[in-house]
Protein backbone atom coordinates (compact mmCIF):
# COMPACT_ATOMS: atom_id res chain seq x y z
CA UNK A 1 0.00 0.00 0.00
CA UNK A 2 1.06 3.68 -0.64
CA UNK A 3 0.42 6.19 1.11
CA UNK A 4 -1.64 8.37 -2.04
CA UNK A 5 -4.19 5.03 -2.03
CA UNK A 6 -4.40 5.47 1.73
CA UNK A 7 -5.29 9.17 1.98
CA UNK A 8 -7.40 9.01 -0.57
CA UNK A 9 -9.50 6.04 0.84
CA UNK A 10 -9.74 8.15 3.65
CA UNK A 11 -10.78 11.41 1.72
CA UNK A 12 -13.42 9.14 0.33
CA UNK A 13 -14.49 8.16 3.93
CA UNK A 14 -14.69 11.67 4.96
CA UNK A 15 -16.50 13.15 1.80
CA UNK A 16 -19.16 9.89 1.43
CA UNK A 17 -19.70 10.95 4.76
CA UNK A 18 -18.82 7.50 6.81
CA UNK A 19 -17.33 7.03 9.77
CA UNK A 20 -14.45 5.14 10.39
CA UNK A 21 -10.92 5.54 12.42
CA UNK A 22 -7.32 5.45 11.67
CA UNK A 23 -4.50 3.72 13.79
CA UNK A 24 -1.13 4.56 13.20
CA UNK A 25 2.01 3.21 14.75
CA UNK A 26 3.61 6.36 16.33
CA UNK A 27 6.75 4.95 18.50
CA UNK A 28 8.44 1.09 18.80
CA UNK A 29 10.73 -0.39 21.20
CA UNK A 30 12.16 -3.62 20.71
CA UNK A 31 11.59 -5.88 17.51
CA UNK A 32 7.85 -4.97 16.07
CA UNK A 33 6.34 -6.54 12.81
CA UNK A 34 6.12 -2.91 11.40
CA UNK A 35 7.67 0.45 12.03
CA UNK A 36 6.69 3.98 13.26
CA UNK A 37 4.78 5.56 10.59
CA UNK A 38 2.79 2.64 9.43
CA UNK A 39 -0.92 3.13 9.51
CA UNK A 40 -4.41 0.89 8.87
CA UNK A 41 -8.53 1.95 8.03
CA UNK A 42 -10.47 0.47 10.68
CA UNK A 43 -14.15 -0.14 9.81
CA UNK A 44 -17.53 0.13 12.04
CA UNK A 45 -17.46 -3.31 10.66
CA UNK A 46 -13.76 -4.64 11.98
CA UNK A 47 -12.55 -4.57 8.03
CA UNK A 48 -9.61 -2.78 7.61
CA UNK A 49 -7.50 -1.49 4.81
CA UNK A 50 -3.34 -1.45 5.67
CA UNK A 51 -1.73 -3.03 8.39
CA UNK A 52 0.12 -2.22 11.63
CA UNK A 53 1.63 -5.83 11.57
CA UNK A 54 -1.40 -8.24 12.07
CA UNK A 55 -2.15 -10.51 14.47
CA UNK A 56 -3.44 -10.33 18.15
CA UNK A 57 -1.90 -6.83 18.37
CA UNK A 58 -3.79 -6.07 15.19
CA UNK A 59 -7.06 -7.31 17.12
CA UNK A 60 -6.38 -5.23 20.50
CA UNK A 61 -5.98 -2.34 17.96
CA UNK A 62 -9.40 -3.08 16.13
CA UNK A 63 -11.11 -3.59 19.26
CA UNK A 64 -10.08 -0.17 20.71
CA UNK A 65 -10.91 1.47 17.29
CA UNK A 66 -15.06 0.77 17.80
CA UNK A 67 -14.76 3.36 21.25
CA UNK A 68 -12.85 5.60 19.22
CA UNK A 69 -15.16 5.29 16.05
CA UNK A 70 -18.73 5.61 18.23
CA UNK A 71 -17.18 8.58 20.41
CA UNK A 72 -15.26 10.74 17.94
CA UNK A 73 -12.92 10.89 20.41
CA UNK A 74 -8.91 9.87 19.49
CA UNK A 75 -6.91 7.26 21.85
CA UNK A 76 -3.36 6.04 22.28
CA UNK A 77 -3.12 2.20 22.79
CA UNK A 78 0.22 0.32 23.29
CA UNK A 79 0.37 -3.25 22.54
CA UNK A 80 3.32 -5.38 24.17
CA UNK A 81 4.55 -8.11 22.03
CA UNK A 82 7.01 -9.05 24.59
CA UNK A 83 4.34 -11.61 26.63
CA UNK A 84 1.92 -14.30 26.53
CA UNK A 85 1.30 -17.60 25.00
CA UNK A 86 2.54 -16.47 21.56
CA UNK A 87 5.61 -14.99 22.68
CA UNK A 88 6.26 -17.98 24.62
CA UNK A 89 5.93 -20.33 21.46
CA UNK A 90 8.09 -17.90 19.38
CA UNK A 91 5.13 -16.57 17.30
CA UNK A 92 5.11 -12.44 17.78
CA UNK A 93 8.19 -10.41 17.74
CA UNK A 94 8.89 -9.22 21.25
CA UNK A 95 8.55 -5.36 21.05
CA UNK A 96 6.16 -2.78 22.17
CA UNK A 97 4.31 -0.39 19.92
CA UNK A 98 2.32 2.75 20.87
CA UNK A 99 -0.37 3.14 18.47
CA UNK A 100 -2.24 6.48 18.33
CA UNK A 101 -5.95 5.80 16.82
CA UNK A 102 -7.71 8.87 15.39
CA UNK A 103 -11.56 8.86 14.40
CA UNK A 104 -12.50 9.84 10.69
CA UNK A 105 -15.92 11.15 10.83
CA UNK A 106 -17.82 12.79 8.17
CA UNK A 107 -17.22 16.65 7.41
CA UNK A 108 -19.19 19.30 5.87
CA UNK A 109 -18.14 20.12 2.27
CA UNK A 110 -19.46 23.57 0.76
CA UNK A 111 -20.32 23.59 -3.01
Amino acid sequence: MNSIDFYKKVMTLHQEGHSAAVATIIRTKGSTPRRTGAKMIIYPDGKIFGTIGGGCGEGEVIEKSFSVIEKGIPSQHQVDLTEGLFYEDGGICGGIMDIFIEPINKVAISK
